[in-house]
């Protein structure tokens, strides 16, 4: 994908949310852009931060930490939003300023015991298995405030909310129905803890549903990057 292209996909991209937010009566400002920047290239996260973009999301360590590394100048704000395993949560606390994925008080702890001291806390969301499905990550949604409240006295971490990934719909409705299940879950959370301010959902196919439920944040790749390369199937992390 050509820079130009990068440049008008993403302002498409925002205009999309202002037009979302603006049609079930909310600010702009009240959903953040997390541009999902796995297998791209440090030039094309380079090219969306000249424009303003901050925050970028990343699935696989193997190919983000390069980037990292080769942007250390640039005030990024990285998320790690992809399975997390047990081996990699030092490498995820290091560098790393989220982490969306969160299913377990283990990882939770390891990251919050491996966070370098003199850094902030890191931010956490759990994420929920909304729809129950085999073989995709994720707590199921009854257990989600006793894991919550487990959790409360790690300082390494900060639980900030939750991030789901549903079953894919077509249609607005339908995506709409299975988002506002997440926005329950959510408001749930905030009644239980203090700090509570995250709603990870949406993406490319469907992002305005996702905020016409209240989400926060919105994790889009496609949309902007375009297809992602697959180049590095075989040796990144999965």
């Amino acid at each position: 994908m050509t820079s130009t292209s990068v440049v008008s996909d993403y302002q498409v991209v925002l205009d999309r949310i202002r037009l979302a937010t603006q049609q079930v009566g909310r600010k702009p400002a009240s959903v953040r852009l997390l541009a999902v920047s796995k297998t791209h290239t440090a030039a094309a996260v380079a090219r969306l931060y000249a424009l303003g973009q901050r925050a970028f999301g990343e699935n696989y360590l193997q190919d983000a930490l390069p980037k990292i590394t080769e942007l250390i100048d640039l005030e990024l704000e990285w998320h790690f939003i992809g399975h997390i395993q047990s081996n990699k949560t030092r490498e995820i606390a290091k560098y790393f300023h989220w982490a969306h994925s969160v299913d377990r008080f283990k990882i939770a702890s390891r990251l919050s015991q491996q966070r370098p001291s003199g850094m902030d806390p890191l931010n956490i969301c759990l994420q929920i298995n909304l729809d129950h499905e085999s073989g995709k990550s994720g707590l199921d949604s009854t257990q989600l405030i006793a894991l919550a409240q487990r959790l409360q006295p790690l300082s390494g971490v900060r639980l900030r909310g939750i991030m789901v990934i549903p079953k894919p719909r077509k249609g607005f409705e339908q995506q709409l129905g299975g988002f506002q299940r997440a926005q329950v879950l959510f408001h749930r959370l905030q009644r239980e803890l203090p700090g509570i301010d995250t709603l990870s959902m949406g993406m490319s196919g469907d992002l305005e549903a996702a905020i016409a439920a209240g989400s926060t944040l919105v994790r889009v790749g496609t949309a902007i990057f375009g297809q992602r390369s697959l180049k590095m199937r075989s040796t990144i992390d999965v």
